[in-house]
C-alpha cells in the first residue's frame, strides 16, 4: 500500500504579499487618498487648528490644477500662464448654474469642464503659431480677458461683489465641510490615476517626443496638432475642475482671486514639486499653499513679515533650481536612498 503524503500541496492561486500589492500604483493612490481623508480628524481632535481643513482642502484643489499644468509643461514642454483664468471660469460657471439656475452639482461640474476644455482646444490652435515666451504671453492674455469678463458680466458673476455658493449636494444629500473635503480627496485620487494612465500610455510617449524635439516627433509619425489640442484641453479641464471644486468648498469667488499671481504660484508648485512627477506635484502644492499659513505665519518674528509667503516661495524656487532641478521629489528620493544604504550597511555589519 502506498503511504499517504503529509505534504501540503501549493495553492493554485498564490496569495500576494503586502509589499507586492503596494507595488501596484493604483493601490498606492487609493491608500494615499485614504490617508488624506483621515487628516480632518486632527482638526476635530484639537491637534491642528480648525483652519487646517480649509488649508489642506485648498492644497488638494491646487494639486488637481497643477497636475494639468505639469502635464502641459513637464511632459509636452508647453507653458501656460492662464491657469488662474480657467480656474475662475470653472468656479463662476459651476457657482452660477448650481445657485442661480438650480442645476445639479455634477451637471454644473461637467458643463464647466467641457466649456473650459473647448477654450483650451482654441488655445491649442494658437500654440501651433507661437511657442516659448510668446505662448506664455498669449495664455496670460486669455486669462486676463476672462478675469475682465468676470468683472464686467455682473448679471452672471455679480461683478466685484463676488459670487457665493454652497457646499455640494450629491444625490439629494447636502455635504458638510468634512464630507466635501473627502470629495476633494476622491477627485484628486481619480485625477492622479487618470494622469498616470495618460503619461504611461501612447499619449505620454508622444508628449515626451514632442518635448524632446518636435521635428523628430513628426519624423516618427506623431501628429503634433492632435496631441497639442488634447494636452491643452486636458490642462484647462483640470483647471476648471479645480475652480469648480474651489467654488463649492471655499463658497465664494471674486475676480481679484484669479490673477496672474495665482498662475505663477501654480507654476511654482510644478517647479518646486518636480516636473513629470505626480506625487511631487502634491508635495509642491503643500509647500506653496499650506506651509506659509500653517507654519511660517505662526513663528513669532518671521510670521509678522508682510509677504512672507512670497519670500518663502521665491527663495525655495531658487534653491530647487540650483540644487534639485527635478524638484523636491528628487530630495525625497535621495533621502530614501540614504536610508536604504544605511540599512544595507547595518545588515552587513551584523553578519
Amino acid at each position: 500500500m502506498k503511504k499517504e503524503s503529509n505534504t501540503v500541496q501549493p495553492s493554485a492561486t498564490p496569495v500576494r504579499s503586502a509589499p507586492g500589492v503596494l507595488k501596484n500604483p493604483y493601490i498606492r493612490y487609493i491608500l494615499f487618498g485614504v490617508v488624506i481623508c483621515l487628516l480632518p480628524l486632527l482638526a476635530n481632535s484639537g491637534i491642528m487648528p480648525s483652519s487646517f481643513v480649509v488649508n489642506l482642502g485648498s492644497v488638494l484643489i491646487y494639486s488637481i490644477v497643477a497636475l494639468g499644468l505639469n502635464l502641459l509643461l513637464g511632459y509636452s514642454g508647453l507653458i501656460s500662464l492662464g491657469t488662474a483664468g480657467f480656474m475662475g471660469l470653472g468656479a463662476y460657471i459651476s457657482g452660477y448654474l448650481t445657485d442661480s439656475v438650480g442645476t445639479p452639482f455634477i451637471v454644473a461640474l461637467l458643463v464647466a469642464v467641457i466649456i473650459a476644455a473647448f477654450i483650451g482646444v482654441l488655445v491649442g490652435f494658437v500654440s501651433l503659431r507661437v511657442a516659448g515666451i510668446y505662448l506664455a504671453i498669449a495664455t496670460l492674455c486669455v486669462s486676463e480677458i476672462l478675469r475682465k469678463t468676470f468683472e464686467e458680466l455682473d448679471q452672471f458673476t455679480n461683478g466685484f461683489s463676488g459670487l457665493t455658493a454652497s457646499y455640494p449636494k450629491l444625490f439629494g444629500v447636502s455635504l458638510s465641510r468634512e464630507m466635501t473635503f473627502v470629495l476633494l480627496a476622491v477627485v484628486l485620487v481619480l485625477v492622479m490615476m487618470l494622469t498616470h494612465n495618460l503619461v504611461n500610455g501612447q499619449m505620454g510617449r508622444a508628449l515626451h517626443a514632442m518635448r524632446g524635439s518636435e521635428v523628430a516627433a513628426q519624423a516618427m509619425g506623431i501628429y503634433l496638432l492632435k496631441y497639442r489640442l488634447i494636452v491643452f484641453a486636458i490642462a484647462t479641464a483640470y483647471a476648471a475642475l479645480g475652480g469648480a471644486l474651489y467654488m463649492h468648498f471655499v463658497k465664494f469667488s471674486y475676480p481679484s482671486i484669479w490673477t496672474m499671481m495665482l498662475s505663477l504660484n501654480i507654476l511654482a508648485v510644478v517647479v518646486i514639486g518636480g516636473l513629470r512627477s505626480i506625487y511631487g506635484t502634491v508635495i509642491g502644492a503643500l509647500i506653496v499653499f499650506a506651509v506659509p499659513d500653517l507654519l511660517l505665519k505662526r513663528i513669532p518674528v518671521i510670521g509678522k513679515i508682510d509677504g512672507i509667503a512670497y519670500i518663502f516661495t521665491g527663495v525655495l524656487i531658487i534653491l530647487v533650481v540650483m540644487f534639485y532641478p527635478n524638484g523636491v521629489v528628487g530630495l525625497c528620493n535621495d533621502i530614501k536612498k540614504l536610508f536604504t544604504r544605511g540599512k544595507k550597511k547595518g545588515g552587513a555589519s551584523d553578519v
